[in-house]
């Protein structure tokens, strides 16, 4: 099975992804060279677009894809039962219950199996898809998953772009430019205080660095 959803996930990259992300909409990387290209390893981007999944899976080569997790809401991927297949064994989504309910443990347990299995984790620390181009306040989990692996680099990402070519509720993506940009790596030493207003920092200055307008922040 494990040799099958490899397979389907690269299907998935290079059918859809690449053709969506590339060929339609394009796009342009700033810092391509920090992004991990093997685990352990967190990737933390802002979220505004389903399309987002597909841009970030785009910037890896083909051969890593089976190596790179998102993290996902459950509620949301797991409404039925093909849905559920489609997100577990084509997009490769680590499911995480939104909430804070613990009463079947951990919510970020698989997260943590994932990167103790040197995975790439991608994860949308705002915990849900926001307006176009805006970030919301962290959730705590990222620092959760940084803390109990402090030696794993956390990378922060900024994708601006997607969220105006698909909106939350849109289906169709509309033909919108995608810029990228890729900070210095975190780690999980920092109080959580600390680590989350960091990361903020560095995702603000991310979208700074990489709008067309905005480009007078230091190298973050």
């Amino acid at each position: 099975m494990a040799k099958l959803t490899a397979a389907l996930r690269l299907l998935f990259v290079t059918c859809l992804a690449w053709p969506v992300v590339l060929l339609w909409l394009g796009i342009h990387v700033r810092h391509r060279e920090r992004l991990p290209r093997k685990g352990p390893a967190i990737v933390a981007a802002n979220h505004n677009s389903h399309l987002d999944i597909l841009a970030l899976l785009s910037l890896f080569p083909l051969l890593s894809i089976p190596g790179v997790q998102p993290a996902a809401a459950a509620d949301y991927f797991f409404k039925n039962a093909w849905i559920k297949w489609f997100a577990l064994h084509v997009v490769g989504i680590i499911p995480v219950i939104r909430g804070g309910d613990r009463s079947a443990g951990d919510p970020l347990q698989e997260c943590y199996r994932a990167l103790e299995q040197g995975k790439v984790l991608v994860i949308f620390p705002e915990g849900s898809r926001g307006e176009p181009e805006q970030l919301a306040d962290l959730k705590a989990g990222i620092w959760h998953l940084a803390h109990r692996f402090p030696d794993v680099p956390v990378i922060p990402v900024f994708l601006h772009g997607l969220g105006k070519a698909m909106p939350k509720g849109s289906w169709i993506p509309v033909p919108f430019f995608i810029n990228i940009g890729i900070g210095k790596p975190l780690y999980g030493t920092l109080e959580k205080t600390d680590f989350l207003g960091a990361l903020r920092t560095r995702l603000h200055c991310l979208k700074q660095k990489i709008c067309p307008t905005n480009d007078t922040t230091e190298d973050l």
